[in-house]
């Protein structure tokens, strides 16, 4: 690798606190089920209060999700957030450092402010609901990117959430910006179906005259595209991005490599919790194409992956859970 990262991301950076709960109860709490929704720090200590004891807890946010499991499988990886002088930020930082991967972040340099949180909801169908609290990630701004860190990555990873926040989008685009003019390629994910719903302008304006590598899942991709038609959504990304992978759930993913369609067969499992799919999805293809593999064995590796994620609760797998799907995928 001629350039010292493979992959440079940026996101919210948030503190999942994962909770098992009931349909029921999201109801009783009016709460949308399946999405993430945005709320202030009351509204979401309010419905803490209302819930079981968290059954995990761990270092979030789906840019960091997806950095994780490039770091763990073996590449090297940037991560750009804001997190603050508080506990649940040294935390943040420590676990990043953990995990083998370099960012902006350092014991001396966060900001006073509450680091953000969100509440993972997951029901006995193991879908996943969000309720988010950005605290101080909502201010992610040009100050947090590192320029030659960014100009010296192969590709750069922007988290479709960033779109909630104007001064976080902005960031976005100067860093879409930076990578271009350095010669790096540009990867965007949708991240929610919400996002597409509510925030429509600002996810055009972040891809602006497109991408190099796109990720959604069928719902984002048809929201996206304003269709019920799976095949008119894969028409309409081909004028967005030169390349990307939509995810389908249980019947697998499709990839469009810049030439051809390939279609990525499921692994069936009994999913207990949805968290971190997409996240592990886009890891593993990042990790694939920036590291020898073919596009078809990239998006195998992602779908073994993501398909083992959700047997079981959070939104990591260990390294050597990844290193040895990475291996089966190498060895057939």
């Amino acid at each position: 690798m001629s350039k010292k990262y493979h992959v440079y991301g940026m996101g919210n950076a948030l503190v999942d606190m994962e909770f098992e709960v009931t349909p029921e109860l999201l109801t009783q709490l009016k709460i949308d089920k399946g999405v993430m929704t945005l709320m202030d720090e009351a509204q979401q200590k309010h419905i803490i209060e209302q819930l079981p004891p968290p059954c995990k807890q761990a270092c979030g946010g789906s840019a960091a999700n997806t950095l994780v499991a490039i770091s763990q499988l073996g590449a090297k990886g940037f991560y750009s957030c804001k997190v603050a002088h508080d506990d649940s930020g040294a935390f943040y930082l420590q676990d990043l450092l953990d995990c083998g991967l370099d960012t902006n972040l350092s014991q001396e340099n966060r900001p006073e402010g509450i680091t953000g949180k969100c509440l993972v909801l997951v029901t006995p169908d193991a879908d996943r609901t969000m309720n988010t609290f950005l605290g101080i990630t909502g201010d992610l701004s040009t100050h947090e990117l590192d320029a030659e860190a960014l100009k010296n990555s192969e590709y750069l990873y922007i988290e479709g959430y960033l779109v909630s926040s104007p001064i976080a989008r902005q960031s976005a685009i100067a860093a879409k910006k930076i990578a271009k003019e350095a010669g790096a390629k540009v990867s965007f994910s949708l991240s929610d179906a919400n996002m597409v719903n509510f925030f429509r302008e600002g996810i055009d304006e972040i891809i602006g005259d497109g991408v190099d590598l796109l990720f959604a899942n069928q719902d984002e991709a048809l929201k996206m595209a304003n269709t019920h038609d799976l095949t008119v959504a894969v028409n309409y990304f081909k004028n967005l991005a030169k390349t990307f992978a939509i995810t389908l759930g249980k019947e697998g993913s499709l990839i469009f490599d810049g030439e051809k369609l390939l279609e990525i067969p499921p692994h069936p499992v009994t999913a207990v919790d949805t968290v971190g799919a997409g996240d592990m999805y886009a890891g593993c293809l990042l990790y694939g194409i920036t590291n020898g593999l073919d596009w078809y064995s990239a998006g195998k590796l992602a779908s073994l992956a993501s398909a083992k994620l959700v047997t079981s609760f959070g939104p990591r797998l260990s390294t050597e859970e990844l290193q040895a799907i990475l291996q089966e995928v190498k060895n057939n």
